[in-house]
């Protein structure tokens, strides 16, 4: 099989290492790629992710058998239903089911007909509405921009005074843009954040290894929201009880709602969790593979990956058993001197060969580009430095053994990236 991935990511780098274990893979692609993709896959810088045309040509060209892609802009933007049209498969939900990241006010009106466990909120497509209900309900509360804005829509609110200076940022200084014509104002949830995945064929699903990301920039969950700086997998926060209740009460109806309505969804779905009291609620919904969650996730998934997404176009996915390995895996991310704000690029990597050597770690790249055989800086998260062993504080233990081994100026990463697991192991 011929695949091409869209994406140039942690992310997509570990959809390129999963696949590439597989017998039916015949030759890998990828739209734009990293330095490190470009090891294991043949990269094409110069072709845009939504450039719809040009990848369809790209498609033909290279007798693309599926195309499987990385972040949720080009599935939102109508990848699927453009590519389909040709004749060519992809592995995502329509522009319909891709809704439910690329809508907030969409996802949260469906999971209010299917009766999914959310925090209870309200939609607004005016300002001075939206201010006058902040003054009512008061504070803490949150505050989202609608549509796309790369992770940086959501305001968690302590005060009135910062909800309506979110309100007047998203809907009146437009700096999300287009985005930002309609909020989804919400209760503030407290509790445990968790990441719950599956691969779905509409009907049936397989629900991946668990797992917990890390969003803040500093230790102790402290500084500013990132796009993730580490993940580790499995998660003892979601046990056998927490795990059939969120499948019975988000999952399945989820996907009964969304082919009630003539969308089966396909690919994966990605719902973000807060446990309140051992209950789960949604967050949000992503139509893709989180980031840095996939580089902890799919090292664990011990069944053909190729085959699994394979079955799920073929609506079979009732006929394979996704296994996982009994190993634990932790990912660390390592940043950029700067990031999540402006970064320095073009820091010359070292350390990379030596710290791959040792047994049971993996190095995803995420923001390199490789020159003459080096490897350097080339965006805000540089590398997830990826560790399997057989428990949580062992993969813990060699995550930072292998980053130890690795320099670049400026790097930044967390030094507690799976100490969570501690907390659930001990009640």
């Amino acid at each position: 099989m011929r695949v091409l991935i869209l994406g140039g990511g942690g992310r997509e780098h570990t959809i390129c290492y999963s696949l590439s274990k597989s017998p039916k893979l015949e030759k890998l692609f990828c739209i734009p790629g990293n330095g490190g993709i470009s090891e294991i896959a043949e990269t094409i810088e110069n072709i845009s992710v939504t450039d719809f045309d040009k990848i369809i040509k790209f498609c033909k060209e290279n007798k693309i058998d599926l195309v499987i892609p990385g972040p949720e802009e080009p599935l939102v933007k109508g990848l699927k239903d453009s590519l389909n049209k040709e004749g060519i498969k992809v592995f995502g939900p329509d522009t319909v089911g891709a809704l439910l990241e690329g809508s907030k006010s969409f996802a949260k009106e469906i999971m209010s007909k299917a009766g999914i466990p959310t925090a209870k909120f309200e939609i607004f497509d005016e300002s001075s509405k939206a201010k006058a209900y902040i003054e009512k309900k008061g504070a803490p509360i949150v505050v989202k921009a609608d549509g796309l804005c790369a992770g940086k829509g959501v305001f968690v609110c302590e005060t009135k005074e910062e909800a309506i200076r979110a309100i007047e940022k998203i809907m009146e200084e437009k700096i999300f843009g287009e985005a930002g014509n309609k909020v989804v104002i919400e209760e503030k949830l407290v509790g445990e954040e968790a990441s719950y995945i599956v691969i779905t064929d509409g009907y049936n699903f397989k629900a991946l290894p668990t797992s917990q990301d890390h969003k803040r920039l500093l230790d102790n969950d402290e500084g500013p929201n990132t796009g993730g700086m580490g993940a580790y997998s499995p998660t003892p926060l979601i046990d056998k009880e927490l795990k059939e209740k969120i499948e019975e009460k988000i999952i399945k109806p989820t996907l009964k709602i969304l082919e009630k309505e003539g969308h089966p969804y396909i690919g994966f779905l990605y719902a973000g969790l807060m446990i309140v009291n051992k209950e789960p609620y949604v967050l949000e919904f992503n139509c893709r593979l989180g980031d840095p969650e996939a580089q902890a996730i799919l090292p664990r998934v011990e069944s053909d990956f190729l085959e699994i997404i394979e079955m799920a176009l073929e609506k079979n996915l009732n006929k394979i058993d996704l296994k996982e390995k009994s190993e634990s895996a932790v990912c660390v991310v390592m940043a950029s001197k700067g990031y999540p704000g402006k970064y320095e690029k073009g820091k010359k990597i070292e350390g990379l060969e030596k710290a791959s050597q040792i047994p049971g770690v993996i190095i995803f790249h995420a923001g390199t580009k490789k020159i003459n055989n080096g490897f350097y800086t080339n965006g805000g998260r540089v590398l997830g430095v990826t560790a399997l062993d057989k428990d949580i504080p062992l993969a813990i233990e060699k995550a930072y053994k292998a980053v130890s081994m690795i320099y670049f100026e400026g790097a930044h990463y967390r030094k507690d990236i799976g100490k969570k697991a501690f907390k659930y192991l001990a009640t």
